[in-house]
């Protein structure tokens, strides 16, 4: 009885698909053909193609054109299209007896965008939010423009916010991003160039560049690049990134990821090239230098010597960011007689009763600082400040006064910590983020020597680095002509130069009289 069970069971499982299996060869040849003239044909290949009506959300409707005595129907994807527009400007045109005209670019007053005649560029119109017409005898379909997806309207940068400039920020409709930098950029070299990547969800990225200044050579080697992913789904930028990378394991970023389009802009008018995607509300920059990751778009709206200020300040911070938790670490535990008699009498002190070791210290308030911030990230935003004030003052006091924590240690954490707030690029705040464990590490096991090691083992790394073929220090290291905008700018009217390590085509970008 007990086997009958079991052979049951076992019969009844549902077996597995397989990992190998081949798509459906009759809709891939399908695609390949070109629609018929026989309407009836057309209905049935379409509602195969769309799975009518499983597929609730694909509409299809029959009618007769009174005007031309011919059956016809349209086919559409509810979700993505106009509908008011659809029934005002394409049906009840069509259904009118008084209709003297035999052509339908006359009888349809909606614009047509295009006609086609192959079922797999039909098919993906359709899914892209295209309506289609197709009518008896005819061998062509007609395709009217009647998408209208919903999404946010244009919003203030939420990541990359600055006091002085523009403040709005892209969205996730890549029609109205366009149109923002266009809106910055008015003029007919600014191309905007459509690119499918991906076979199975059609995800399509536009390349945006100035073809008067692009590199083609950069711009040949990005379009390869973008041709040659083999993966059937990118729906985000933020993977397409991680697609693009020369070194993708690697701590530092080699593309910048913005989501102003006013920075977008000023880097298209550098000659360089920006990637936009539906459905990410930024974009990418190509190629990308460690010095555009550090730069804030905020430097150039203030004045010249506000904005140097805010420059240092930032690099300043850098430098905090990574190094102070090590350099507490390594002077504590090797090198105690750089630090002057009274001071060090203070630190011995406020650590009197703290059993654990400094580096022991440093990495428990390090891990509890990633934990607040990360928590202060994750929950909704009336909670977050709450949690980043309960966490640095309550748990930071708590441990103090438990001994378990050297006051010092608390000064020393938050300074770095603030100091890791003014890097603006996510990427780099990360980057920077896990350097700092690394450096922490090297200064517990090998003083000031490990740290200043690690340094110049990060520089040889950082150096090797390239973005599209681009170095990452260009243009300090390998020099290249610019103009200069690196640690210090210089007032607008000498900035006479683009980037010479893009090699545009026009270098000067102001000349004199």
């Amino acid at each position: 009885m007990r086997r009958k069970i079991f052979k049951k069971l076992v019969m009844d499982e549902p077996k597995e698909p397989k990992i190998n299996e081949q798509p459906n060869t009759k809709d891939i040849d399908l695609k390949k053909q070109n629609i018929s003239s026989q309407i009836e044909d057309n209905l049935q290949t379409f509602k195969r193609m769309f799975s009518v009506p499983k597929n609730t959300d694909v509409k299809v409707r029959e009618f007769t054109i009174p005007a031309l005595k011919r059956r016809a129907f349209i086919i559409f994807v509810s979700t993505m299209v106009d509908l008011e527009h659809i029934k005002e400007s394409i049906m009840e045109k069509l259904l009118k007896d008084e209709q003297t005209s035999t052509k339908i670019q006359d009888i349809v007053s909606y614009p047509m965008s295009k006609t086609a005649t192959n079922i797999g560029e039909i098919t993906d119109f359709i899914s892209g939010g295209v309506t289609a017409l197709f009518v008896e005898g005819d061998s062509q379909c007609y395709l009217y423009e009647t998408t209208k997806i919903h999404g946010r309207s244009i919003e203030k940068s939420a990541n990359e916010v600055i006091v002085k400039g523009a403040k709005e920020a892209f969205n996730e409709n890549v029609v109205d991003n366009i149109a923002l930098i266009r809106k910055k950029i008015s003029n007919e070299n600014l191309i905007a160039e459509s690119q499918v990547i991906t076979k199975r969800s059609k995800n399509s990225v536009f390349l945006v560049y100035e073809k008067d200044l692009v590199n083609d050579e950069i711009l040949q080697s990005i379009k390869i690049k973008l041709a040659t992913l083999n993966a059937d789904k990118i729906l985000d930028l933020s993977i397409l990134e991680q697609y693009l990378e020369e070194r993708p394991r690697s701590f530092f970023p080699t593309l910048l990821y913005t989501e102003r389009p006013d920075r977008a802009a000023a880097f298209i008018e550098e000659g360089h090239i920006v990637l936009l995607m539906a459905n990410s509300p930024s974009c990418l920059v190509l190629p990308t230098t460690f010095w555009a990751l550090m730069h804030s778009p905020e430097d150039h709206y203030l004045r010249t010597p506000y904005g140097n200020f805010i420059r240092l300040l930032r690099f300043l911070a850098l430098f905090i960011a990574i190094f102070a938790s090590p350099f507490y670490i390594a002077i504590t535990n090797y090198h105690v007689g750089m630090i002057p008699p009274d001071l060090l009498m203070a630190i011995a002190g406020s650590r009197e009763r703290v059993p654990f070791p400094s580096i022991v210290e440093i990495l428990m308030m390090e891990i509890g600082f990633e934990l607040i911030r990360e928590a202060g990230l994750r929950v909704p935003s009336p909670i977050g400040p709450t949690i980043g004030i309960v966490g640095a003052l309550i748990l930071g006091q708590a441990a103090v006064q438990a001994n378990i924590i050297s006051p010092i240690v608390i000064i020393v954490i938050a300074l770095s910590g603030l100091s890791s707030f003014i890097i603006i690029d996510g990427s780099m705040n990360f980057a920077i983020r896990i350097s700092r464990f690394l450096f922490i590490f090297s200064a517990g096991f090998f003083g000031i020597y490990g740290v200043m090691a690690l340094f110049t083992i990060g520089l040889f790394y950082l150096v090797s680095l390239r973005s599209f073929g681009i170095p990452y220090f260009a243009p300090m290291t390998p020099h290249f002509s610019s103009s200069k905008d690196l640690l210090i700018r210089h007032i607008p009217i000498n900035e006479k130069f683009r980037p010479g390590y893009l090699k545009p085509k026009d270098m000067v970008k102001q000349r004199k009289g």
